[in-house]
């Protein structure tokens, strides 16, 4: 049975030697720490050259400004193999003409260690496999091992009660000929004696694997990581943080006999996600989630996702970046939503140009033939045959089940021509001020909303899902009271 994967939120340290893969003759012994503050940071009893240097003439050595770096550095230490990849020198020591001489020392930070396997760079293709876990994956996966019943005769718990454990079949996908696959990894029942009395335990955790035939490199790992983390980051509606991440890497490269199956050898990755997950952290309550494998099961949901994960990055990175690293000021929120807003329309199959060309183009001949040829080139950047972003907000408020969007927003024109104005005027001026400070939280809020409800129309969510979550989730409904309050204008009777 393997071991426990290495989680990121604890520490770690490895003490051994290290060479750089040009040079495996100089072998220089120290330790390699890990902590969620500093990272990565490999401590030597010695050195590797990191000054920048001439020869100009036999003998004759110019040293230069500046310090070499290091793609890849190897290691051996506490038995394994360890890759370091991004490596910068951040400090040491040397002793020139000392009265007693000591080994130099030298620091040097890392961006991504591989434990378990030596690579010479992030783009050699060595792994069949990946596995990783995210904070709340176990809440959007919407299955346990666990079983639990309490005895009530007649309505009363008499105190009575069972707690078993099922082993759960994995769920299985293919996308793209890879392999997704939700499972679960669960510890033997075991009783904890204290003196106070015993607790008996099972812990079960939740992961995603990643199998592909074709070996993959460990870039394309980060790849998998980032689509699995995005999904139930936009499923929960907060930060998933990364909480482990696992390579499997096969016993050599010659072929096994046939009696004798494949060793599999584990790689443990460690390295700073946009967020790094508390394995021990409390889950998110299920009523502030928007979608789980209960709703969207695990086969529907990942080819849909991978299609709209490739297809609408840009507006995804820039809407769960709200999630991950809120600005401190409402003036960069209200571009970034307004900005993922825009760009999402681009990523849709809806980004038709007001006029037909063949009618766009003579007019703006026509305009720019009155223009002096010294500004021509400036006007004809701005005469462009694009919606306005008013119109942009219209359509995206069309895409979505229509009795959610009406809960959601309940006056569309006030919010598309408030948030264009508060956009334009910001973009143009440099200033609000024909906005109070709640009506622009009420458009960041509003608008962030909107993209969202977007993107959970793009993987399938039902209309019925949409008017559930925009009645039921805490956080949308607080959106759609800020609407009410400040993006709605009363109507005047006739």
């Amino acid at each position: 049975m393997s071991r426990e994967p290495l989680n990121l939120d604890d520490d770690g340290e490895w003490a051994g030697e290290w060479w750089l893969p040009d040079e495996p003759d100089h072998k220089v012994p120290g330790t390699l720490r890990y902590t969620t503050a500093d990272g990565l940071r490999l401590t030597l009893i010695g050195t590797f050259e990191d000054r920048i240097s001439t020869t100009i003439s036999p003998g004759v050595v110019a040293f230069h400004e500046g310090r070499r770096t290091w793609d890849v550095i190897h290691g051996a230490a506490e038995q394994r193999e360890i890759t370091l990849l991004g490596c910068i020198p951040s400090g040491g020591k040397r002793t020139y003409g000392a009265r007693v001489q000591t080994p130099d020392k030298q620091t040097i930070t890392s961006i991504t260690a591989l434990v378990g396997a030596h690579v010479r760079s992030e783009d050699e293709p060595l792994f069949f496999a990946a596995e990783g876990a995210v904070g709340n994956l176990g809440v959007w996966g919407a299955t346990s091992v666990f079983e639990g019943f309490w005895g009530a005769p007649e309505g009363r718990p008499d105190g009575s009660g069972t707690i078993s454990v099922k082993p759960l079949e994995a769920k299985t996908v293919k996308v793209d000929g890879a392999e997704f696959i939700l499972a679960h990894r669960h510890t033997l029942p075991f009783f904890d004696q204290r003196r106070g009395g015993t607790t008996g335990r099972v812990r079960d955790s939740t992961f995603v694997r990643f199998v592909r035939k074709a070996p993959f490199s460990w870039r394309e790992a980060m790849g998998f990581a980032r689509t699995v983390q995005d999904l139930v980051a936009l499923a929960t509606h907060r930060a998933a943080g990364v909480i482990w991440l696992r390579l499997r890497l096969a016993e050599g490269d010659a072929e096994t006999e046939p009696t004798r199956p494949q060793r599999e050898w584990n790689v443990e990755v460690i390295y700073s996600p946009s967020k790094v997950g508390d394995h021990d952290a409390k889950a998110i309550e299920p009523h502030r989630v928007f979608f789980t494998c209960e709703t969207l099961p695990f086969e529907e949901i990942m080819p849909r996702w991978c299609e709209v994960h490739e297809r609408l990055q840009s507006a995804l990175n820039m809407i769960l970046g709200l999630r991950y690293a809120p600005a401190q000021y409402i003036e960069n929120n209200l571009l970034t939503a307004v900005g993922a807003a825009e760009v999402l329309h681009r990523g849709l199959d809806i980004d038709e140009p007001p006029m037909r060309p063949e009618e766009f183009r003579p007019m703006r001949e026509a305009m720019l033939a009155h223009v002096p040829e010294e500004h021509r080139d400036r006007i004809k950047g701005s005469l462009r045959n694009d919606p306005t972003l008013r119109e942009r907000l219209y359509a995206l408020a069309a895409r979505p089940d229509q009795e959610a969007m009406s809960v959601l927003v309940p006056d569309i024109d006030r919010w598309a021509g408030r948030t264009t104005r508060a956009r334009n005027d910001l973009a143009h001026e440099g200033q609000t001020p024909n906005h109070t400070f709640d009506e622009l939280i009420a458009i960041v809020d509003v608008t962030t909303a909107v993209v969202i409800l977007n993107l959970l129309h793009e993987v399938g969510l039902s209309a019925e899902q949409q008017r559930k979550i925009v009645k039921e989730h805490p956080q949308l409904r607080a959106t759609a009271r800020q609407a009410s309050q400040h993006l709605y204008a009363p109507k005047v009777p006739d």
